[in-house]
């Protein structure tokens, strides 16, 4: 589903079809984007605040989804190891852009901004494509017991305190949009872990020196 194009982002086949999208997921080779008018971001805060850019560029605050549904606009989340998640109205063409650490995913932040588009854009959840990019994977994503009791109700968190606890950012995202009425197959995981591959910016490979990637979506 996931494929990387000649400027080093990674698109997802099924989202190509809409001619009136445009979306991507920022390596650290892709070019920066952020310098073009129209995109807007947030100060992200590892929480469940959705905010409607409605037209608006810039920083618009707080906040850890952005949606959108003006033409010629962007909505975009910084990434370095947390999960950025795009999601797709096509029936009202709406867009929303997610940034899901685990502190965000305990909020349940991609649950809460498939809320905030029903209410705001009238969409319908089994309507929706969901695009789940690249974060750090279950094979380097171990956590102490106070991260992961706070995951004890996912099948893949052990009970067993004294064993290690690798966490599936992925995988309970993807729960969590199917519980919010998201159909299975219309949601589409990279599978790309940032700290396995060099290709990606990393926190917890490079610390403080990691840079951050931008994932972006948008009406043309």
């Amino acid at each position: 589903m996931f494929y990387r194009d000649d400027q080093e982002i990674y698109r997802v086949r099924p989202l190509q079809a809409f001619e009136w999208l445009e979306h991507g997921f920022g390596t650290r080779s892709s070019p920066d984007i952020q310098s073009r008018g129209g995109l807007a971001t947030l100060h992200q805060i590892h929480s469940n605040i959705v905010v409607d850019a409605g037209g608006r560029s810039g920083n618009l605050g707080d906040g850890d989804a952005l949606m959108e549904s003006t033409p010629g606009r962007l909505v975009a989340v910084k990434t370095a190891d947390c999960l950025p998640i795009v999601i797709v109205d096509p029936a009202h063409r709406a867009v929303a852009a997610v940034h899901a650490g685990w502190r965000g995913t305990v909020q349940k932040i991609a649950h809460e901004a498939v809320a905030a588009m029903q209410e705001k854009f009238s969409s319908r959840p089994e309507q929706l494509q969901v695009a789940v990019g690249p974060g750090i994977g279950r094979c380097c994503y171990e956590v102490g017991p106070e991260v992961a009791a706070q995951f004890r109700q996912y099948d893949s968190v052990p009970n067993d305190r004294d064993q290690p606890v690798h966490l599936d950012l992925s995988a309970i995202n993807r729960r969590q949009l199917e519980h919010a009425g998201v159909p299975p197959e219309q949601i589409y995981l990279a599978g790309l872990c940032t700290m396995c591959n060099a290709e990606f910016h990393s926190f917890r490979r490079e610390r403080t020196h990691a840079g951050r990637m931008l994932s972006w979506v948008g009406i043309r």
